[in-house]
C-alpha cells in the first residue's frame, strides 16, 4: 500500500507534461479556429493541389496588369455592393485582411519579398489610403480586428491588378504550364482638383495562401449564360483573364516601358513575348507515330486528287474538241453529187483542150 502511494505521484510528475502539451494544442486548434473560417483539411487540400515549379528545368516569369474596364476582367470588379452572398475581389481581400486571415506584404518597386520582415500592417495601410475603420479587439488573439464598413471600402477606386504569372516546363512530368504567384491590387485616384489618374499598388498577397478562399466564391462569367458556375481561383486557374505584359523577370530588373520607350515598340516587345511563349509551348513536342505515318498518305491522296481533277479537265477538253469537229457549217461538208459533176467537168475541160489521137497501125 506504502508503495502504490509512492509510486502514484510519480505516475502523476511524468502525465504532467503530456496533459499541460494536450491542453496547449487543444487552445491553439480553437485559436486558429476563431481567427480563420478554413479549415486544416481544406488547408491541406489546396496546398498539396497546387504545382510544384522549384524542379523544373525551364521557367519564366512574366509580370500583367489586369484592366477591369476590360470585358474579360469586369468579373472581378462586379458587383461593386454585396448582392446576395456574391461580393467583387478587392472587397474579399480586404475583409480577410481586416479580420487577420490574410498575411499582406509591402509593395516594394520591382521586388516581392514574403518574409516577417515585409510583412504588411493592416493598420498602417489603412490609414495610408484613408480608409476608415473601426479598431476591436479579437478573441483569442492579440492582434486586434478592423471593422470596415461596406460602403467605406474603396472598391470603386480598385481599377486594376498587378499579377506575378509563372510559366514552367515540367520535364520530369512532362508538362507545360502557368501558374499565379503574386496579387496586387492597384489603387487609381486623382487629386483634390482633378488632373491626371495616379495609379497606387496597394501590396502584394501571395496567391497560395488566399486560393482557398478564392475557391469558395462563386462569379457570373460574362455573357449569356448567368449561371455561377466558376469561382475567383477557376477564373486565375483557366486563364479566364486578360492584361498586358508590363515586365519580364530580367537581371537589370527594368520594365518593358522602361527598356522601349516608343509606344510601337512596346507593343511589338509584347507581342513577341507571347509568340516566344507560343512557339517555345510547340517546340516541346513531337508528332505521334500515328500522326507521322498519316501525313505520306494524305500527302499522297492529295496529289491522287490532283491528278484526279487534272485528268478530268482533260478528259472534258477531248470531249469538246471531238464535239468541235464532228459539228462543222453545212459549207463545208461535202456532196457527192458535187464531187462527181465536178469531176466530170474537170475530164470534159480536159478532152477539150487535148486531142485524142487514134491509134491505128499504119503501113
Amino acid at each position: 500500500m506504502k508503495s502504490c502511494k509512492k509510486i502514484l505521484p510519480l505516475i502523476l510528475l511524468c502525465l504532467s507534461p503530456m496533459v499541460s502539451a494536450q491542453v496547449k494544442k487543444l487552445q491553439t486548434d480553437k485559436n486558429d479556429r476563431q481567427n480563420s473560417d478554413m479549415s486544416v483539411r481544406a488547408r491541406s487540400f489546396y496546398e498539396s493541389t497546387a504545382k510544384d515549379a522549384q524542379n523544373a528545368s525551364w521557367s519564366r516569369v512574366i509580370y500583367r496588369e489586369l484592366d477591369l474596364q476590360n470585358g474579360p476582367n469586369a468579373s472581378l470588379y462586379f458587383p461593386e455592393d454585396p448582392i446576395d452572398g456574391q461580393t467583387n475581389l478587392f472587397r474579399l481581400l480586404i475583409t480577410l485582411m481586416a479580420d487577420n486571415k490574410l498575411k499582406a506584404y509591402e509593395y516594394l518597386d520591382g521586388r516581392e519579398i514574403f518574409t516577417d520582415r515585409y510583412q504588411l500592417n493592416v493598420k498602417d495601410m489603412l490609414d495610408k489610403f484613408h480608409i476608415i475603420y473601426e479598431e476591436q479587439a479579437s478573441r483569442g488573439s492579440k492582434a486586434p480586428v478592423y471593422m470596415i464598413d461596406e460602403s467605406d471600402v474603396p472598391c470603386n477606386e480598385v481599377r486594376s491588378y498587378y499579377i506575378k504569372e509563372r510559366w514552367v516546363f515540367d520535364q520530369q512530368g512532362s508538362m507545360f504550364f502557368s501558374q499565379i504567384e503574386a496579387i496586387c491590387p492597384i489603387l487609381h485616384r486623382t487629386g483634390d482638383f482633378g488632373g491626371d489618374v495616379t495609379k497606387y499598388p496597394m501590396f502584394w498577397l501571395p496567391y497560395e495562401s488566399v486560393r482557398p478562399y478564392l475557391s469558395q466564391h462563386q462569379i457570373m462569367s460574362e455573357g449569356m449564360n448567368n449561371t455561377l458556375r466558376y469561382t475567383f481561383d477557376d477564373f486565375f486557374t483557366l486563364r479566364q483573364y486578360k492584361g498586358d505584359i508590363y515586365k519580364t523577370l530580367n537581371l537589370r530588373n527594368q520594365s518593358l516601358m522602361q527598356q522601349y520607350p516608343n509606344a510601337d515598340s512596346l507593343k511589338m516587345a509584347r507581342e513577341q513575348i507571347e509568340k516566344d511563349l507560343q512557339s517555345f509551348e510547340k517546340a516541346l513536342w513531337v508528332s505521334a507515330p500515328v500522326e507521322a505515318e498519316a501525313a505520306p498518305k494524305a500527302k499522297a491522296a492529295k496529289n491522287e486528287v490532283i491528278v484526279a481533277i487534272e485528268g478530268t479537265e482533260l478528259s472534258q477538253e477531248q470531249a469538246v474538241q471531238k464535239e468541235e469537229k464532228s459539228v462543222r457549217p453545212a459549207s463545208t461538208r461535202s456532196n457527192p453529187r458535187a464531187k462527181s459533176s465536178s469531176s466530170s467537168s474537170k475530164s470534159s475541160k480536159s478532152s477539150g483542150s487535148a486531142p485524142v489521137r487514134s491509134v491505128r497501125r499504119t503501113r
